[in-house]
């Protein structure tokens, strides 16, 4: 997928470094952000997504690179100048404060008038869903609606971006799942960027329009949720997002396609990439990759492990001569019981 053009660049991070005890964190970081565009910045702890955040925001220093905005150099712009907003996970509320005054207090210190900040308050609790809750004192907020609260302070300046550091980090899944829908309409109302790091990919594959992953100060990968899902570039990316079994195998041939593996030999869909009898490859087999078969091409002899109901199908574990494997089959399978399975050579990807 191509990034978008100068001309559509809101934000751009350019070859961006950034030391910690001497090792560096961020290291040639490069990305850009689109004027409407939902980026989240995902990965493991300590990748520096934070940090990358706080230098975006003037926040903390960096050794090289830059950061610009529509094409202004920021190195030299104080953090209150940048009119980005910045939302921390443990939102900052002032307890001694009710809602409408936490929402009001960044507007306060601006010193504009007591009816825009009337009106920029009342505006940005409605875009949350919390004008009703104007008077309330915080501390007697459940923790989704503090979170609200604390959004609709980020709003209420009317930022030029928008910056959210694992904001769902402290709540419980299911109203993670509901809010993560929640703020990604929220976001598409402000008609602004938005930055959203999170270490949770089905929090970045809800919100994104790009997933920037980071590992070890680097790019991993860059792009849609489609395009992670359906083209994982690395076997560690692969691992990472969780998207199924990764294997090695041996290219037996060319024409066609066949892979010794721990499964047997696979035929696989061809690939635009070079390969050689004899190669030392990855592959990756979605756990929706393989069906319930009694022979055939592609198929191999497993003994279920474990067993778990998901709903519209069944986490599988089969063990297959000494390793492990997760499938998703239609029907429960006893531990202990047999199984033999057919893969699907169109859900079959290679990997790096």
């Amino acid at each position: 997928m191509k990034q978008n053009t100068s001309a559509r660049t809101a934000l751009k991070v350019d070859k961006l470094v950034k030391f910690y005890e001497g090792n560096p964190l961020l290291n040639g970081l490069s990305f850009i952000v689109g004027p409407e565009e939902i980026v989240c910045l995902l990965g493991p702890s300590g990748s520096g997504k934070s940090t990358l955040l706080r230098i975006i925001a003037g926040l903390e220093p960096f050794e090289r690179g830059s950061v610009t905005w529509q094409g202004n150099d920021l190195l030299k712009v104080p953090p209150e100048l940048r009119s980005f907003g910045l939302m921390f996970q443990d939102y900052a509320l002032f307890p001694h404060l009710n809602v409408f005054e936490n929402v009001a207090f960044g507007l306060r210190m601006q010193h504009i008038s007591e009816t825009t900040i009337t009106q920029r308050v009342n505006r940005a609790l409605e875009r949350v869903g919390m004008l009703g809750f104007a008077k309330r004192k915080v501390q007697k907020l459940s923790g989704g609606e503090q979170q609200r609260i604390a959004l609709a302070r980020t709003l209420a300046p009317e930022p030029k971006m928008i910056m959210l550091d694992e904001p769902l980090g402290a709540l419980d899944r299911k109203l993670r799942e509901q809010l993560t829908q929640e703020i990604r309409q929220i976001l598409r109302t402000t008609g602004v960027p938005a930055i959203y790091v999170t270490h949770d990919q089905e929090e970045a594959f809800t919100l994104a329009d790009r997933i920037l992953v980071l590992s070890n100060g680097r790019t991993s990968q860059i792009g849609s949720p489609e395009d992670l899902y359906n083209h994982p570039a690395t076997s560690w990316m692969a691992n990472f997002l969780g998207l199924g079994n990764v294997i090695k195998g041996v290219v037996l041939s060319i024409q066609p396609l066949i892979v010794r593996t721990v499964l047997g030999d696979i035929r696989c869909p061809p690939q635009r990439l070079k390969q050689s009898v004899d190669a030392n490859i990855i592959i990756l087999i979605r756990p929706d990759g393989v069906e319930i078969a009694h022979k055939g091409k592609n198929s191999f002899r497993g003994v279920v492990e474990d067993c778990v109901f998901q709903g519209d199908h069944y986490r599988t574990v089969i063990r297959v001569t000494g390793e492990s494997f997760v499938f998703n089959l239609p029907d429960k399978h006893l531990p202990g019981n047999e199984v033999i399975l057919t893969i699907n050579e169109e859900k079959v990807i290679f990997l790096k």
